[in-house]
Protein backbone atom coordinates (compact mmCIF):
# COMPACT_ATOMS: atom_id res chain seq x y z
CA UNK A 1 0.00 0.00 0.00
CA UNK A 2 1.45 3.36 -1.05
CA UNK A 3 1.84 6.14 1.54
CA UNK A 4 -0.43 9.19 1.26
CA UNK A 5 1.19 12.02 -0.71
CA UNK A 6 1.81 14.15 2.40
CA UNK A 7 3.75 11.31 4.02
CA UNK A 8 5.54 10.56 0.74
CA UNK A 9 6.78 14.15 0.55
CA UNK A 10 8.14 13.95 4.09
CA UNK A 11 9.80 10.61 3.36
CA UNK A 12 11.70 12.43 0.64
CA UNK A 13 12.45 15.53 2.71
CA UNK A 14 11.32 15.58 6.38
CA UNK A 15 10.39 19.00 7.74
CA UNK A 16 8.93 20.37 10.95
CA UNK A 17 6.83 18.54 13.52
CA UNK A 18 5.14 16.32 10.96
CA UNK A 19 8.53 15.43 9.54
CA UNK A 20 9.55 14.12 12.97
CA UNK A 21 6.38 12.03 13.07
CA UNK A 22 7.15 10.57 9.64
CA UNK A 23 10.71 9.90 10.82
CA UNK A 24 9.26 7.76 13.59
CA UNK A 25 7.20 5.85 11.03
CA UNK A 26 10.33 5.33 8.93
CA UNK A 27 12.19 3.94 11.93
CA UNK A 28 9.49 1.36 12.59
CA UNK A 29 8.86 0.42 8.96
CA UNK A 30 12.58 0.12 8.15
CA UNK A 31 13.52 -1.80 11.30
CA UNK A 32 14.50 -5.04 9.52
CA UNK A 33 16.44 -3.50 6.65
CA UNK A 34 18.31 -1.19 9.04
CA UNK A 35 19.26 -4.08 11.32
CA UNK A 36 20.42 -6.20 8.37
CA UNK A 37 22.42 -3.31 6.91
CA UNK A 38 24.20 -2.69 10.22
CA UNK A 39 25.12 -6.37 10.41
CA UNK A 40 26.64 -6.20 6.92
CA UNK A 41 28.47 -2.96 7.69
CA UNK A 42 30.17 -4.67 10.66
CA UNK A 43 31.45 -1.43 12.19
CA UNK A 44 34.67 -1.69 14.20
CA UNK A 45 35.93 0.66 16.90
CA UNK A 46 38.59 2.09 14.56
CA UNK A 47 36.18 2.85 11.69
CA UNK A 48 35.27 6.29 10.43
CA UNK A 49 31.71 5.93 9.14
CA UNK A 50 29.32 8.12 7.15
CA UNK A 51 25.58 7.66 6.94
CA UNK A 52 23.99 9.45 4.00
CA UNK A 53 20.32 10.33 4.29
CA UNK A 54 19.83 9.24 7.89
CA UNK A 55 16.21 10.44 8.00
CA UNK A 56 14.54 9.23 11.20
CA UNK A 57 17.96 8.63 12.72
CA UNK A 58 17.37 5.18 14.20
CA UNK A 59 20.81 3.93 13.13
CA UNK A 60 22.76 6.90 14.49
CA UNK A 61 23.04 5.76 18.11
CA UNK A 62 24.38 2.27 17.34
CA UNK A 63 26.82 3.69 14.80
CA UNK A 64 28.12 6.27 17.26
CA UNK A 65 28.45 3.57 19.91
CA UNK A 66 30.54 1.32 17.65
CA UNK A 67 32.58 3.62 15.39
CA UNK A 68 35.55 5.84 16.07
CA UNK A 69 33.62 8.65 14.39
CA UNK A 70 30.29 9.06 12.61
CA UNK A 71 29.40 11.74 10.08
CA UNK A 72 25.72 12.03 9.21
CA UNK A 73 24.64 13.76 5.99
CA UNK A 74 21.05 14.66 5.13
CA UNK A 75 19.50 17.15 2.75
CA UNK A 76 16.92 18.17 5.36
CA UNK A 77 18.09 21.04 7.57
CA UNK A 78 15.49 20.03 10.17
CA UNK A 79 16.77 16.45 10.35
CA UNK A 80 20.34 17.67 10.80
CA UNK A 81 19.22 20.06 13.54
CA UNK A 82 17.37 17.28 15.39
CA UNK A 83 20.39 14.95 15.24
CA UNK A 84 22.75 17.71 16.35
CA UNK A 85 20.60 18.43 19.39
CA UNK A 86 20.16 14.77 20.29
CA UNK A 87 23.81 13.78 19.94
CA UNK A 88 25.48 16.95 21.23
CA UNK A 89 27.51 14.97 23.77
CA UNK A 90 29.05 12.81 21.01
CA UNK A 91 29.70 15.94 18.93
CA UNK A 92 31.44 17.65 21.86
CA UNK A 93 33.57 14.53 22.34
CA UNK A 94 34.65 14.65 18.69
CA UNK A 95 32.92 11.37 17.87
CA UNK A 96 30.15 12.65 15.59
CA UNK A 97 29.13 15.48 13.33
CA UNK A 98 26.09 16.21 11.17
CA UNK A 99 25.94 18.20 7.95
CA UNK A 100 23.40 19.31 5.39
CA UNK A 101 24.24 18.00 1.94
CA UNK A 102 23.12 16.30 -1.26
CA UNK A 103 24.42 12.96 -2.50
CA UNK A 104 25.57 14.50 -5.77
CA UNK A 105 27.88 16.95 -3.96
CA UNK A 106 28.76 15.58 -0.55
CA UNK A 107 30.23 18.22 1.80
CA UNK A 108 33.12 15.89 2.63
CA UNK A 109 36.79 15.54 1.82
CA UNK A 110 37.83 12.56 -0.25
CA UNK A 111 39.37 9.30 0.92
CA UNK A 112 38.40 9.66 4.60
CA UNK A 113 35.81 6.98 5.44
CA UNK A 114 36.22 3.28 6.07
CA UNK A 115 32.52 2.60 5.67
CA UNK A 116 29.43 4.34 4.26
CA UNK A 117 25.81 3.31 4.61
CA UNK A 118 22.66 4.67 3.06
CA UNK A 119 19.20 3.13 3.41
CA UNK A 120 16.15 3.94 1.28
CA UNK A 121 17.68 7.00 -0.34
CA UNK A 122 18.37 6.02 -3.98
CA UNK A 123 14.79 6.96 -4.94
CA UNK A 124 15.70 10.60 -4.29
CA UNK A 125 19.10 10.74 -6.03
CA UNK A 126 18.99 12.94 -9.11
CA UNK A 127 21.73 10.81 -10.69
CA UNK A 128 22.78 7.27 -9.78
CA UNK A 129 26.14 7.83 -11.47
CA UNK A 130 26.94 11.04 -9.61
CA UNK A 131 25.80 9.59 -6.29
CA UNK A 132 27.89 6.44 -6.72
CA UNK A 133 30.93 8.49 -7.75
CA UNK A 134 30.61 10.77 -4.72
CA UNK A 135 30.43 7.82 -2.35
CA UNK A 136 33.47 6.27 -4.03
CA UNK A 137 35.31 9.60 -3.70
CA UNK A 138 34.86 9.85 0.07
CA UNK A 139 35.66 6.19 0.79
CA UNK A 140 39.17 4.95 1.39
CA UNK A 141 40.67 2.60 -1.20
CA UNK A 142 39.48 -0.51 0.66
CA UNK A 143 36.27 1.08 1.93
CA UNK A 144 32.87 -0.57 2.14
CA UNK A 145 29.43 0.67 1.10
CA UNK A 146 26.15 -0.80 2.32
CA UNK A 147 23.20 0.49 0.28
CA UNK A 148 19.65 -0.68 1.01
CA UNK A 149 16.54 -0.05 -1.06
CA UNK A 150 13.28 -1.45 -2.40
CA UNK A 151 13.61 -2.22 -6.14
CA UNK A 152 11.53 -0.25 -8.58
CA UNK A 153 9.26 -3.11 -9.63
CA UNK A 154 8.19 -3.64 -6.02
CA UNK A 155 7.65 0.10 -5.54
CA UNK A 156 5.55 0.24 -8.70
CA UNK A 157 3.29 -2.54 -7.42
CA UNK A 158 2.84 -0.62 -4.17
CA UNK A 159 1.87 2.53 -6.06
CA UNK A 160 4.51 4.95 -4.82
CA UNK A 161 4.09 8.36 -6.54
CA UNK A 162 6.56 8.65 -9.43
CA UNK A 163 6.79 12.44 -9.17
CA UNK A 164 8.33 12.03 -5.69
CA UNK A 165 10.12 8.67 -5.97
CA UNK A 166 12.38 7.59 -8.83
CA UNK A 167 12.17 3.84 -9.17
CA UNK A 168 15.58 2.13 -9.33
CA UNK A 169 16.30 -1.40 -10.53
CA UNK A 170 18.90 -3.54 -8.82
CA UNK A 171 20.80 -3.83 -12.11
CA UNK A 172 20.93 -0.06 -12.62
CA UNK A 173 22.20 0.58 -9.10
CA UNK A 174 24.81 -2.17 -9.42
CA UNK A 175 25.95 -0.84 -12.80
CA UNK A 176 26.36 2.69 -11.42
CA UNK A 177 28.50 1.39 -8.56
CA UNK A 178 30.73 -0.65 -10.88
CA UNK A 179 31.13 2.33 -13.19
CA UNK A 180 32.17 4.43 -10.20
CA UNK A 181 34.97 2.01 -9.37
CA UNK A 182 33.54 -0.52 -6.93
CA UNK A 183 35.07 -3.91 -7.67
CA UNK A 184 32.83 -5.99 -5.43
CA UNK A 185 29.07 -5.43 -5.79
CA UNK A 186 26.95 -8.11 -4.13
CA UNK A 187 23.20 -8.31 -3.53
CA UNK A 188 22.29 -9.47 -0.04
CA UNK A 189 18.89 -10.34 1.44
CA UNK A 190 18.14 -12.13 4.71
CA UNK A 191 15.72 -14.46 2.89
CA UNK A 192 15.23 -15.25 -0.84
CA UNK A 193 11.71 -13.79 -0.81
CA UNK A 194 12.64 -10.55 0.98
CA UNK A 195 11.37 -7.69 -1.18
CA UNK A 196 14.16 -5.23 -0.38
CA UNK A 197 17.82 -5.55 -1.26
CA UNK A 198 21.00 -4.49 0.47
CA UNK A 199 24.00 -4.03 -1.80
CA UNK A 200 27.40 -4.73 -0.27
CA UNK A 201 30.08 -2.98 -2.31
CA UNK A 202 33.83 -2.65 -1.84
Amino acid sequence: MAPPRLIARHLAHPRGVFGRFVGGLMNRYNRRINRFALELLDVQSSDRVAEIGFGGGVTLAPLIARAAHLTGIDRSCDVVAWATERFQTAIDAGRADFRVGEIEALPLEGNQFDKVCSINTVYFWRSLGEGASEIRRVLKADGVLVLGFLPGDAMARLGFPTDIFTFRSVDDVGHALRQAGFGTVEIRRPEPRTAWNVIFAR
